[in-house]
């Protein structure tokens, strides 16, 4: 290549496509050791204790008012999403729907598995009900408004709680008193402040966005007892991002600058706004 289409050429190396094959070749013998450190992963989840649960949850759903039995529709297994959407959220976290865009696809697979899926939230259910209209979305949705399940299972905190120091125990780790800062997890892989954005974006104040969490727990019922086997949070739960799984294999990886998804019926208005909108005045809720 001459000197003078240096200037034009990509910032990224550019090979042979031998010399592709080789380096391609090299990095699927660590792809292949990673699936297989995924598979032993996998199977130490499922050899994991299980805990009885003998407290009598009650949610709010289609059907009426359910058990935690019930959510489980016949089959011995159920994984819960616990999804993002406080009583005093106006909408549902723009993240979360992003994860829940994935469940209409294969929520019915894990149906016909013996696995039945759920979201679950402290949002009134009317409210669930019309944000899932919104979305478009049919997958099964309870409300666990009035109820123990999120704070029993680490992802809904009281005003006090986040106040205390130690007061919340998140992905494990008891967590100092809030303030105003980077939350941890995936923001603080970003630029701006996308926990704010969030907050922005599901019609409430940080403080109130972030004592509720994001997190996944899977359950089994035998003989007619239902057993915890199993949590999951924070990045724990970056493998149920059906679009990050695509983006890691894009030339340019998430590639991310801020928080810039949206809800997927905000993407136009977006667009029109440059997303200035959102940005800005998330700042004053920091």
């Amino acid at each position: 290549m001459s000197k003078q289409q240096t200037s034009n050429s990509p910032r990224h190396k550019v090979a042979s496509r031998d010399e592709w094959l080789k380096a391609r070749t090299a990095l699927l013998n660590d792809e292949k050791e990673l699936t297989r450190r995924s598979d032993e992963l996998a199977k130490r989840r499922q050899e994991l204790p299980w805990v009885r649960i003998d407290k009598k949850y009650r949610f709010d759903t289609d059907a009426g008012t359910a058990s935690l039995a019930d959510l489980f529709q016949g089959r011995s297994q159920l994984l819960v999403y616990h999804y993002m959407f406080g009583p005093d959220y106006k909408a549902g976290c723009a993240t979360c729907s992003t994860i829940a865009d994935g469940f209409n696809g294969f929520a019915v697979h894990l149906a016909n598995h013996d696995v039945m899926l759920w979201a679950v939230s402290r949002a009134p259910f009317a409210r669930l009900q019309a944000y899932k209209q919104r979305m478009g979305w049919s997958f099964p949705w309870a409300s666990a408004f009035g109820s123990d399940f999120n704070s029993d299972f680490n992802v809904s905190f009281t005003d006090e709680e986040q106040r205390r120091e130690g007061g919340i125990e998140y992905n494990y780790r008891r967590e100092p008193a809030w303030q105003v800062r980077d939350d941890g997890g995936m923001a603080n892989r970003m630029s701006g402040n996308p926990v704010a954005d969030n907050a922005f974006m599901a019609g409430t104040d940080v403080a109130t966005y972030i004592r509720e969490r994001p997190g996944m727990s899977a359950f089994v019922i035998e003989d007619g007892v239902v057993y915890h086997t199993y949590s999951a949070f924070a990045r724990g739960l970056d493998g149920l991002w059906g679009m990050y799984q695509w983006l890691d294999r894009a030339p340019k990886g998430r590639n991310e600058t801020g928080m810039w998804w949206r809800r997927h019926d905000e993407y136009e208005t977006a667009a029109k706004n440059d997303g200035s909108c959102c940005h800005q005045t998330a700042e004053t809720l920091a």
